[in-house]
């Protein structure tokens, strides 16, 4: 009896396999396919790089940049299957910088040409007082990294250590969306600006925030093919946080109902996770990169950018976690981390990988080997010259706190600004 149940099983499987062959080849041709559009698609977008040379005086909160960013920068459509699968249509992706060469500061926005009308109006429709202007790209000066190059480059990308759910600290936190005046403000954007201002001849300190809609949708369990956005995934995360204080209360009828007791240490995170969920979300990725001249590459600069976002950090709450620095340690586990560090050739070519990828304002479409998703220590052996990208959820809020311009209290002489007020002239001239 129990040969004629294994010989039944085994018929079973032999012929389920020719069909989950052919489902395997079909989604692997799928995934080729989309990839190829896609690539081509992106392709033939025109790129342009805006320089924002902000007022001398900035007197707004950074509310007026999280308005630019929902306003010039959101842009969500939704797209047929003939644009998705044979036109490989992709939502637009925006990378917003700051960047230092040789200690003077500038802001930066990468854009799709077709785009660059609505970002300057949006711009001067919150800071009119600004200066908009198309510039050559800044990374462009920095040649490939290798033995012989003339540059040296340590770099790395960041990722929030709880789920997306969870805020970082944000302006409203520091006091910030309530107009203090100039000398009580703390705008935790001024250690940033200060560090980039400090850099010397040489030496370039960079960062970017590359952003998207998000369009991300996780799987509904209980379901098939059931998903839901990163608004419900937060509902799902908050619920499992709750799920220890929560309880049943008897009604007077006999009936139970679901009561939730949140202790009050829970409070600050509850309320941070439905302040994040009412802003429109971005899909976020951050690099951050200091750059030098070969003689001149100080190793306290690479400590001291990898620590520029300890401002942000709400340890309870969320926080951003430093990953994938081009350093001897980084592709082996944090359990063993050291001892198995990388040859000097692997760490440049992880240097220069990150350089292509900071021009390219990689993150959204990587290369089709980023679907290979392998553990250690295969996945440096087979792929020894590239990361894996982590893609995150920010709000507008927090997308605002990284990136807008510091007030009137930060006197940095390196950062460029609108030295006179620009006026229209006045409507009684004689003509």
């Amino acid at each position: 009896m129990a040969d004629l149940i294994i010989l039944w099983i085994y018929k079973i499987i032999l012929g389920i396999l020719p069909f989950l062959g052919t489902a395997l080849l079909v989604y692997i041709a799928h995934q080729f396919w989309l990839h190829y559009v896609q690539a081509n698609f992106i392709s033939g977008i025109e790129w342009v790089l805006l320089e924002i040379v902000p007022p001398r005086d900035v007197l707004r909160s950074p509310k007026a940049m999280e308005l630019f960013i929902t306003n010039a920068l959101y842009h969500w459509s939704q797209k047929s299957g003939l644009e998705t699968y044979w036109q490989g249509a992709v939502w637009f992706w925006f990378s917003l910088e700051i960047a230092s060469i040789e200690g003077q500061v500038h802001f930066y926005i990468r854009t799709p040409s077709r785009v660059k009308g609505l970002i300057e109006t949006q711009m001067y429709a919150q800071y009119p007082q600004a200066q908009v202007k198309e510039v050559e790209d800044y990374t462009l000066a920095v040649d490939k990294i290798s033995v012989n190059s003339e540059y040296s480059l340590w770099g790395c990308e960041f990722k929030l250590l709880k789920p997306d759910v969870f805020p970082i600290k944000t302006y409203v936190d520091f006091g910030l969306d309530k107009d203090p005046k100039e000398e009580f403000k703390v705008d935790p954007i001024s250690p940033v600006v200060e560090l980039f201002g400090s850099m010397g001849k040489g030496e370039q300190m960079w960062m970017q925030i590359v952003v998207t809609p998000s369009q991300k949708k996780y799987k509904t369990k209980g379901t098939w093919f059931g998903t839901h956005d990163w608004v419900e995934e937060g509902r799902e995360v908050i619920l499992k946080a709750l799920e220890e204080f929560t309880g049943a209360r008897e009604r007077p009828d006999g009936t139970y109902s679901k009561e939730v007791r949140s202790p009050d240490f829970m409070r600050p995170m509850m309320e941070g996770a439905g302040r994040k969920m009412l802003k429109v979300g971005f899909e976020t990725g951050i690099r951050v990169c200091y750059v030098a001249k070969r003689e001149l590459f100080n190793i306290n600069n690479r400590r001291n950018i990898r620590l520029i976002f300890r401002q942000y950090a709400q340890p309870f709450i969320n926080e951003l976690w430093r990953i994938n620095p081009t350093q001897a340690d980084a592709m082996s586990p944090n359990f063993i981390s050291g001892f198995f560090p990388l040859s000097s050739k692997k760490i440049m070519r992880l240097s220069n990988r990150m350089l292509q990828e900071y021009q390219e304002r990689e993150f959204f479409h990587p290369p089709m080997r980023h679907k290979i998703q392998l553990p250690w220590p295969l996945s440096p052996l087979i792929f020894p010259n590239f990361f894996h990208h982590h893609i995150m959820i920010l709000n507008t809020e927090e997308l605002a706190t990284l990136w807008h311009f510091p007030g009137q209290i930060l006197k940095v002489p390196s950062l460029e600004r609108i030295e006179s007020k620009e006026a229209s002239p006045p409507t009684n001239l004689p003509t």
